[in-house]
């Protein structure tokens, strides 16, 4: 295994952990700006209020993004499994 190959596999790990959480942290972003605007228009400073709707919102995701998730990491375990032998050998 040469260290072009390790850089390689680690960047397209890295490619596909960024790809995968990328939506749900935005969405918990957007859940919390508007939480933290109606907060302030409110003030109503209740620190619980903030968490509720961005888990609801991330669960949400998980249920829309999770199957394109689900086989973006099984396209990547598969790609690393099938040149492991390349590399290893």
């Amino acid at each position: 295994m040469t260290p072009e190959s390790v850089i390689s596999i680690a960047e397209q790990g890295i490619w596909i952990v960024l790809l995968i959480s990328g939506p749900l942290l935005l969405l918990a972003l957007i859940v919390g700006l508007i939480v933290s605007v109606f907060q302030a228009t409110t003030q109503i400073q209740e620190q619980t209020l903030a968490f509720v709707p961005k888990i609801v919102a991330v669960l949400l995701g998980i249920v829309f993004f999770g199957p394109w998730m689900l086989s973006r990491m099984l396209t990547y375990a598969n790609d690393i499994f099938s040149n492991l032998t390349r590399f290893v050998g």
